[in-house]
């Protein structure tokens, strides 16, 4: 992944509704530190919020399932997500695939390529 390419997966994560406040700060320092002296660090604090918050299903499906998701999504939505992620992990998936966590995904293999 080029750096144009990782400054584009950043942009869609931090842009997704899905993306939690730390993600989005983490992110958006790294994008101001771009071409600085800073950029290193930021992309490390960035890699470490990533791996902190870039959810598995078995992290998932219990969200959906609980009081906190059915409020935050509505029963139906949240038992369909639940659903939905239940059949990726049946299909040998590991990741929430949302659009933040799909964008966390790929920065982690850029840096695991490194």
């Amino acid at each position: 992944m080029t750096q144009t390419e990782l400054a584009a997966t950043v942009r869609t994560m931090i842009g997704a509704p899905s993306c939690c406040r730390e993600l989005k700060d983490a992110g958006s320092r790294y994008l101001e530190a771009l071409g600085t002296p800073g950029e290193k660090t930021a992309f490390d604090a960035l890699l470490l919020e990533v791996k902190d918050d870039v959810c598995t299903l078995d992290h998932t499906i219990p969200f959906f399932e609980s009081a906190e998701g059915i409020r935050i999504f509505g029963a139906e939505k949240a038992r369909a997500l639940a659903a939905h992620a239940r059949e990726r992990r049946a299909q040998g998936e590991k990741w929430c695939d949302c659009t933040a966590c799909a964008a966390g995904v790929k920065i982690l293999a850029h840096a695991a390529a490194k």
